[in-house]
């Protein structure tokens, strides 16, 4: 069960993390991301 939630939790990182480095530095500007926060908005996501 603990490696099934590590590879939920896994994927949510990874695909928030495509999700965000997709969008242009001007759509991040938008949202009040700046391209050096993504990993930490990522992982703060997944629950790391």
């Amino acid at each position: 069960m603990n490696i099934l939630a590590s590879y939920k939790n896994w994927r949510k990182y990874r695909e928030t993390y495509g999700e965000l480095m997709r969008l242009t530095n001007r759509e991040l500007n938008d949202l009040g991301i700046n391209r050096g926060d993504i990993t930490q908005i990522a992982k703060q996501t997944a629950g790391y």
